[in-house]
């Protein structure tokens, strides 16, 4: 929350207060002057410097022990990306599960946070949208000593659209393949000309008929804000967004493959029926208070609240049949699920941090309340649901409102995540930092099973911690090593005994060493980051049964990135990254057939993103170049996801007031897959070839 809205106040404030003091710094500082006259693009455009996600304080990146990337808006509407799974590429050692979940660091995860708190209204497999995005951040490792419960790979943060001081107006046609077109527009700045008011009105709506038979998507986001300064030290904003989203021919599978990796269908094969639907509406509601209360103490508050409703009815292949006996499965029964989940959350964090001469002192705490309802119905081949072909699949056989639906789940839980933490930042000398974190994180979670006629209760407490230390050697090497630990309840639905729980919360611990480097006048960065992992009790389907889970061991994961951002020429700018990871499942319990050392599911060894940009300034346009490579995977049963390499382009013009931009998307049409649950389920494809073409106006 304070990278979007405290540096405005803070400049806003310096402006009109502090000009005299800031122009004798500027006088001191001549060399420092010049070094930011000459950076190039590379920070103009795709780099932040400076952020609050991994300290809650505002420090430079340089001055933060642990890796951390942030994905600006300009790299957001460059790539033309409207959901987050298309930002993957961007964000080193991440890969795409399905849905919205990640590979991240070799472990899959959902972990997110909405301005710093949590508050995901985007439910357990709806994908989060971008319109209202200003930053999408990434933390990487476990982050418990300041955001409390959570995955070891890293967090993803994203950070909303604020009021501006400044206008700033804009509206937004676009058309593409697939039947799609969307429209928006976005309004912002001083509230009839108050310069301490300001709001925001955004509005997005879109369409298209995916390749996959049977499917159709609508998203509508409606975006409020209005903020107010109450005098020189206070800021208040106050936010609302509705979402809509409608998939139909959705909750999508994915497509039949052999073990080795080969689909046994078409690429637009579905197992839905055109009646299926994945279906999600949420309102959100959130306050953010920044007050400084001196001139070496501040505190902020930031209070987020949502309700959404998620319903899904749809087929899942049940079994991955050989039908005519020539050793190659065509055919799967199915099952038919109907679920319907209403969620409630409420999430506080409030921070405090006093500059204390050397010492930058972080007191904060954060509570989340989640009551959720989930009721499901499923109905199976007794009860008249009839299997597919994959060679001939005969959709609309049968009527859904015709099955013998049977109950399958009913419950109600309540899960109340609470943490106190406390940071201290020592600045022993000019180019030596340590930073010392601690969190106390505990859960009192309530489920009532009314299929099993139970209530049950669960509750823990645990300690996170991190050391970290950064050093400035010189003007082009910045190192830093860490230590983190994080505590990690499971989901209150997966402790029933419904689901197979109760399990232990998980366990992780991470050591983390990096160097980042400045060259050309900070016109190239290159960072390096090496880890290893060590993650405890780890929930996983059930092979033998997709409505329980059970628990792995210990889970090892090592690797290291490597990130690139820079202007390589006054015209080019190039944002790579490359990953190394090798995850593997180091104790196995609970029955899993798996043998110390197995390569843990969906964690591709290596990983390259690249997206560059080349400016054509004569004519005040620019082309931009991307590629994605993922190295070999495996899905939970062991078969082989294959590597796969896609490429996009890009062309956008300025005129006036005026953007144009042309976007190609999997350049030469890859038929690929970027994850696998298990064999009978398939494995999830890529994108097709997919054109898009905009038209934007500033005003």
């Amino acid at each position: 929350m304070k990278a979007a809205v405290l540096p405005l106040t803070l400049a806003v404030f310096s402006a009109l207060y502090g000009a005299e003091s800031l122009a004798e710094e500027q006088a001191s500082n001549t060399s420092d002057i010049e070094r930011i006259t000459v950076s190039g693009r590379a920070q103009s455009l795709y780099r932040v410097n400076d952020g609050s996600l991994a300290m809650k304080t505002n420090t430079p990146i340089e001055r933060t022990p642990q890796a951390v990337q942030i994905l600006p808006l300009s790299l957001i509407e460059d790539q033309a990306a409207t959901e987050v799974t298309e930002l993957y590429r961007s964000i080193s050692g991440v890969s795409q599960y399905n849905y919205a979940s990640v590979t991240f660091r070799g472990f899959r995860q959902n972990d997110v946070r909405y301005d710093g708190v949590r508050g995901d209204p985007y439910g357990d497999v709806s994908t989060p949208q971008l319109f209202n995005i200003e930053q999408v951040q990434v933390l990487k490792g476990p982050s418990g000593a300041l955001y409390g419960a959570g995955d070891p790979g890293g967090l993803i943060n994203y950070v909303t659209k604020k009021p501006s001081y400044q206008r700033n107006n804009k509206v937004k046609l676009a058309t593409g393949s697939d039947d799609f077109v969307s429209g928006s527009v976005e309004l912002s700045g001083p509230l009839l000309d108050y310069d301490n008011q300001r709001y925001r009105v955004g509005i997005y709506q879109d369409h298209e008929n995916p390749y996959r038979v049977n499917t159709d998507k609508r998203n509508r986001t409606i975006d409020l804000g209005y903020a107010f300064d109450l005098g020189q030290d206070t800021s208040i904003t106050l936010q609302y967004t509705n979402v809509m989203q409608h998939n139909g021919g959705e909750r999508l599978r994915g497509l039949p493959a052999d073990m080795n990796g080969n689909f046994l269908t078409d690429r637009d094969f579905n197992f839905n029926e055109k009646s299926d639907f994945l279906d999600l509406d949420a309102d959100v509601f959130q306050l953010s208070l920044e007050h400084n209360l001196n001139s070496w103490l501040s505190a902020s508050m930031n209070v987020r609240y949502f309700e959404d409703t998620e319903r899904q009815k749809y087929h899942e292949p049940r079994s991955a049949t050989d039908t005519d006996g020539d050793g190659v499965a065509d055919f799967a029964d199915r099952e038919y699920r109907d679920q319907d989940r209403h969620t409630q959350t409420t999430s506080v964090a409030l921070n405090l941090v006093a500059e204390l001469g050397d010492h930058t002192v972080l007191l904060g705490g954060d509570v989340s309340r989640q009551q959720e309802d989930f009721i499901y119905m499923r109905a199976r081949k007794a009860d008249g649901v009839v299997g597919l072909s994959y060679q001939d699949p005969q959709y609309g056989v049968t009527d859904p409102d015709s099955y013998n639906m049977r109950l399958a789940g009913d419950n109600n839980t309540e899960a109340l995540r609470y943490g106190v933490y406390l940071q201290d930042q020592w600045r022993i000398t000019e180019a030596w930092d340590v930073t010392g974190s601690v969190s106390l994180d505990g859960f009192n979670d309530e489920a009532q099973d009314h299929m099993a006629d139970s209530e049950e209760k669960f509750n823990d407490q645990g300690f996170s911690y991190r050391l970290g230390s950064t050093y400035k050697i010189n003007e082009h090497f910045h190192p830093y090593l860490s230590w983190a630990t994080g505590f990690t309840p499971q989901t209150v639905s997966s402790q029933l005994a419904t689901n197979g729980g109760p399990f232990d919360p998980e366990e992780s611990k991470q050591a983390e060493i990096g160097l980042r480097t400045f060259w050309f006048d900070d016109a190239v960065n290159i960072n390096f980051a090496g880890y290893h992992i060590v993650r405890e009790n780890i929930l996983q389907v059930d092979p033998n049964d997709t409505d329980k889970q059970q628990a792995l061991g210990k889970v090892r994961a090592r690797g290291f990135e490597v990130d690139l951002m820079g202007d390589v020429t006054d015209n080019l700018v190039i944002n790579a990254n490359y990953a190394y990871n090798d995850t593997v499942v180091k104790d196995a319990v609970d029955g899993i057939s798996r043998a110390v050392g197995d390569r843990f599911a969906n964690a591709p060894r290596h990983q390259f993103g690249l997206w560059s940009r080349y400016d054509l300034s004569a004519i005040n346009s620019s082309i931009a170049f991307g590629a994605d490579y993922v190295s070999e995977q495996f899905d939970q049963d062991g078969g082989k996801i294959k590597p796969y390499t896609v490429f996009d382009l890009s062309w956008q013009t300025q005129w006036q007031a005026w953007q144009f931009q042309l976007n190609v998307k999997n350049l030469f049409d890859k038929e690929y897959a970027v994850s696998g649950l298990l064999n009978r389920t398939g494995l999830y494809p890529g994108e097709h070839r997919r054109v898009y073409a905009s038209v934007s106006y500033a005003f």
